[in-house]
This record gives structure tokens, sequence and C-alpha cells, in this order.
């Protein structure tokens, strides 16, 4: 949803657009919360019956051309958010210069170039499914950065690629003690198509701070080495993080199978991952019927043996306990998880979707998965249902 160049003699022009989705989904999974991301509550399952929390949005986006080179653009969207509810935020807000045909430069907040469907994400309509794959999407569900950027076309053979860099930083919320910072925010993207066929190759790094349980490690550091061990290993106060990421989309028209795989380290209790999903549909006049397979799985520990309490006095012994429970109960929330789906989608309208999707989800490996909100009751290794019905319009 991006600017098109008018004409000379019509600059400067005004675009003016936007994209919705009215959701509800189910979860038979009581003890949690199914959601899309972490940054959002989701509150269907536990929380409530029915849930129009995971899905539905709304955002408008403003486009100007100025002059051949000049252009603009802001979107803002309003969904549900941990925080601050549905109060809209702005996605995008940046400034493009086209130095030649081929190259362009941006300043201000972008969208990152991370996952094949990063340009549309937050818009339902564009996507085949009711949402992008849990599994995947979910590491990373940051999708926009303040910065600069730098796009370049080139052609090799038959090919047509573009090749994005950029830099910045982005920061958020994620409850009212829980702030994430990453700074000096470096990424490189690459985009091939040929014929029905896109590729794209990312890789995203970043300094990440996060004001949340640097007391907690400190503690461990009381218990001599194996408690230092653990907090050098696990505290994300301040760590390098990066994330790698490869994707394709076939689409001749009649049909569609698209797949993408990705892996974050961010070398702390929040885990070290690999996720991956393949999809696949076929058009039968207004009616696309479609599966979708997704895993996620830890790359470190989820449970750990924590600080040796033998040999310890109780006082201290009983504070060790306590330490490797809070720890263990961080590492039960790196998501290991299958999902498999189906759905379908009905195209009512030329602008408007109707969609349908039911999936099945298993947590496992003593891991909550994606779910949040977990209770006393969650047993891990369970499989639960999470019917979802979505309407996506454009405007």
């Amino acid at each position: 949803m991006a600017p098109a160049p008018a004409p000379a003699s019509a600059l400067p022009s005004w675009t003016f657009g936007g994209f919705g989705s009215l959701g509800a989904v189910r979860s038979s999974e009581k003890q949690a919360d199914f959601t899309a991301n972490p940054l959002n509550p989701g509150q269907a399952g536990h929380s409530h019956e029915w849930s129009t929390a995971v899905d539905s949005r709304f955002g408008v986006q403003l486009g100007a051309q100025f002059d051949r080179n000049w252009s603009a653009v802001v979107q803002v969207v309003s969904e549900r958010r941990l925080l601050d509810s549905w109060q809209p935020k702005v996605e995008w807000a940046n400034i493009k210069y086209q130095a030649t045909p081929d190259l362009s430069l941006r300043i201000g907040r972008i969208a990152l170039p991370l996952f094949v469907t990063a340009d549309y994400r937050k818009a339902g309509y564009a996507l085949p499914w009711v949402r992008p794959p849990v599994e995947l999407y979910g590491t990373l569900p940051i999708s926009s950065s303040d910065g600069i950027d730098a796009s370049y076309r080139w052609q090799l053979g038959g090919i047509k690629n573009v090749t994005q860099l950029l830099y910045g930083r982005t920061e958020i919320d994620v409850s009212r003690a829980f702030r994430a910072k990453a700074s000096d925010l470096t990424g490189i993207s690459n985009t091939a198509s040929i014929g029905a066929l896109s590729v794209r190759a990312s890789l995203l790094s970043a300094d990440l701070r996060i004001n949340y349980g640097k007391e907690f490690f400190n503690a461990f550091r009381h218990f001599g080495r194996y408690g230092e061990r653990l907090a050098n290993r696990y505290d994300a106060s301040e760590r390098r993080v990066s994330m790698v990421s490869l994707g394709f989309n076939y689409d001749p028209g009649d049909w569609f199978l698209m797949g993408e795989a990705g892996r974050i380290n961010t070398r702390s209790f929040l885990g070290d991952k690999t996720a991956m999903y393949l999809s696949g549909g076929y058009r039968i006049g207004a009616f696309t019927p479609y599966l979708v397979a997704g895993k996620v799985h830890a790359n470190t520990p989820t449970r750990v043996r924590g600080i040796p309490m033998r040999g310890l006095r109780p006082q201290a012994a009983e504070r060790a306990r306590r330490l490797n429970g809070g720890l263990n109960a961080w590492l039960s929330m790196i998501s290991v998880q299958d999902t498999v789906a189906a759905g379908l989608r009905w195209d009512v309208a030329p602008s408007v979707a109707l969609k349908m999707q039911y999936d099945r989800v298993r947590p496992h490996g003593g891991t909550s998965g994606t779910l949040i909100n977990v209770q006393p009751g969650f047993r891990s290794g369970q499989a639960f249902g999470v019917s979802s019905v979505v309407v996506d319009f454009v405007f």
C-alpha cells in the first residue's frame, strides 16, 4: 500500500485508503489464552469463550507524491495491545527520495523487511489465511523501526532483485514493568522474483536492552560460580540478538504454495528458536480452501537444574529453590509447538473476504508454546482446537 507515482502535471498528489479485520476466535484450551503474538492479550480460551481481540484491527494510510523524486506515507493502525487497549499507533511514517529509477532512500518509521508478508502483514485482506502462522511470526512481533533504509533494484539474467539495507531503533512496552529497547538495529534483505516465484532472505541484528529481571539474576550471583554462570547465560538486560529468515511464495494464479523458516538468537531467558511453516491453497472461483502446517522448536533448554542446593543452609537452599523455580517458569515460555490448520477464504465482494479457519495446536516439551496467561492447571503436550472467523476488507 504505497503511493503510486503521478504525472508531473498532477503533482503534488494525495492518496487515502485503509483496511480492517473483524474477527472472533474460540479456543478449547481453558487453562491459557490463545494469541496471535505475545504483544496481544488474545483472551481466547481462559479469559473468554470467544474473543475479538486476536485478529481484529483497523488501519488507514495517507500517501503523498510531491514531485518525481519525493514522496511520503503515514499508516496508523488500531489493534488490541497488552497495555494501551485499542489506542491507534503509527505503524509507518516515512519520507522517500527516489534518487534514481533503481535506488530509493527512506527516513522515518519503516516496515521491517523480515518476512515474506512484511509489507502487508497487518492488512488481513492481503493474506490467504486468517492470520500469519503464529509459530514463526510470533517470534518477532515487532513490525517496524525508526531509522533509514536504502533499496536498490537490479537484475541477474531473468531474475529481478530488490536489495534493502536498513539501520534504526525501536522500543516496546510489554507490560508496566517490562520495556524492551532495540538499538543499533541493522539488517539486509533481498527479494528475488522470476515469473510466479518470489524468494526473500533477510538478516537482522540489534542491541537489546530490557528493564526486567535484572534484580532476579543479580540474586543468582550470590551463589558462587554456578549462580554467576546462570546469570550470565540468561540475563537479557543487555544482549546482541539476531534473526535470519528465508521464505518463498509461488502463485501462478489458480493456486499458491508458500513457506518460510527463521531462527532467532537472543542468548537469554527469552530463548533461541527455529520456526517454520508451509502452506498451500487452490482457488475455485471466489473460494480458496487452504492448509497450513507450522512448527517452532527451542534451540536452548526449556528447563535447567539451576543452582546446586547440596550443602546449602536451609534459608539459602529455600532461596535457591525459589530462584530455580522462577528461572524454569520463564524457560517454559520458550515456545515448542506444532500446528496444523485448514481454512476457507470466500471473496464475497471485490474488497471483502470472509475467512474461516480451524487450528489444531499442540504445545509440548514442557512449554506453554505460544499461549499466554497460563494457569496452574495447564498441561503441556495436550492438543487443543482454535476456531476462527474473520471478515477482512480494504477501501
